[in-house]
């Protein structure tokens, strides 16, 4: 994918090889225990630490003539530098909470990249390390002094159905979704595939947002990308006990988080994927009944930038049928957003209307039934940054 490292002109010993695999198992287990703790998880055993073990740094190895030409030549660097936009856009996804914020941080970052390329010096570490550390100083000014993103969910109890909508919050009151294709590459090892995907799913990513802005960073290098302590240290120029020391207070306050989990959702698994044709199907009918009998007992729906969320069939139920029916005849056109499956929601104008966007809908899938779904309603800004088109293909 555009913007993920490209391994071609590494050396055979940084693309793969038993250690790579052992460091990146080791880091995968690592994050995945955090994952479930800031999920919800009651018991915690952290197993073996991977402290020591060789981080697969995926450093950008620069051909000897581009780099003598370095100060005459330009061009190449743009490429060097470009080839990290996806991985930076994933990572300060997480630090921010917003695709949109994301996007503007990683392209401040590239163009200090960019302005500050000749003064970059390779034998004091990689051109990877250089730009996170420029990416992460560009984060932590922009959450200087701002409140925290969050979820519906996270603001309040449940409504009720029936109660009053309420009046839409600020766009940064919110977790916005951003589209897979614009952190996830379109292929690689499969566990690492799994991480990156759990890791931008909005259950995480709000949960990350409670801890303090460096908490937050040392816990994303050090759990989702398998730095080590000493290559954190050096980035936030701080010691190694020092980073180990947050990692411990960001694990605590994800573990006293208690948030609820959906499981991982298995692109491939059959049930699953029927599980959405159902969903979808039972949608566009507004068969509320059918679509019902897809949910968990205690499944959540909500509508960000509305304040408004419930919690519960009975209630999700009782709010669909008395809602006037205006998403009766709503397309689902699917599409993949934070590591989770999603839609596309356009509904008519009117009781022959044409269609137009709606909401961008992503849904958490458990055990085998709908965990819940959120229904993102500034369409005029979401359907653009997924790529969809003002209506449905016919």
């Amino acid at each position: 994918m555009t913007g993920h490292h490209d391994t071609t002109t590494e050396p055979a010993a940084q693309q793969g090889g038993p250690d790579r695999l052992r460091d990146l198992t080791c880091c995968h287990r690592r994050f995945l225990v955090i994952f479930r703790m800031a999920l919800g998880a009651r018991t915690i055993g952290w197993g073996t630490d991977c402290e020591g073990t060789r981080m697969a740094d995926p450093a950008v190895l620069e051909p000897g003539a581009a780099r003598s030409a370095r100060g005459r030549t330009p061009a190449p660097a743009h490429a060097w530098l470009a080839r990290h936009r996806g991985e930076l856009t994933g990572y300060c996804y997480r630090m921010l909470g917003s695709a949109f914020e994301a996007e503007d941080a990683v392209q401040e970052t590239l163009l200090r990249a960019w302005d500050g390329y000749d003064r970059f010096d390779e034998t004091r570490g990689t051109l990877r390390a250089w730009l996170y550390a420029i990416a992460t100083s560009i984060c932590l000014d922009m959450l200087r002094g701002r409140q925290r993103r969050a979820r519906p969910v996270d603001l309040g109890p449940a409504a009720h159905a029936g109660e009053p909508l309420g009046a839409p919050l600020a766009q940064d009151t919110w977790i916005e979704p951003i589209p897979d294709r614009s952190v996830l590459p379109a292929e690689g090892n499969p566990a690492e595939l799994a991480v990156q995907r759990e890791s931008i799913r909005l259950a995480f990513v709000a949960a990350l947002q409670h801890l303090p802005p460096r908490q937050r960073a040392v816990l994303i290098l050090r759990e989702v990308l398998c730095w080590k302590a000493a290559e954190v240290a050096e980035l936030l120029g701080i010691t190694a006990v020092a980073v180990n020391s947050a990692l411990q207070r960001a694990r605590a306050r994800l573990a006293a988080r208690g948030v609820s989990s959906a499981a991982r959702l298995r692109p491939l698994d059959g049930a699953q994927q029927d599980l959405l044709a159902r969903y979808a199907a039972a949608f566009e009918r507004y068969d509320v009944d059918a679509l019902v009998a897809l949910l968990h007992e205690d499944a959540t729906m909500s509508m960000p930038p509305l304040r408004w969320w419930l919690r519960g069939r009975a209630q999700i139920h009782q709010a669909l049928l008395g809602s006037g029916l205006p998403c009766k005849h709503s397309r689902l056109v699917p599409v993949a957003a934070n590591g989770s499956p999603a839609f596309a929601q356009y509904a008519p104008t009117g009781p022959a209307g044409a269609l137009v966007p709606w909401a961008l809908v992503v849904v958490e899938v458990a055990d085998g039934r709908i965990a819940g779904w959120t229904s993102f309603l500034d369409a005029a800004r979401l359907f653009p940054l997924f790529g969809l088109p003002l209506a449905p293909t016919p």
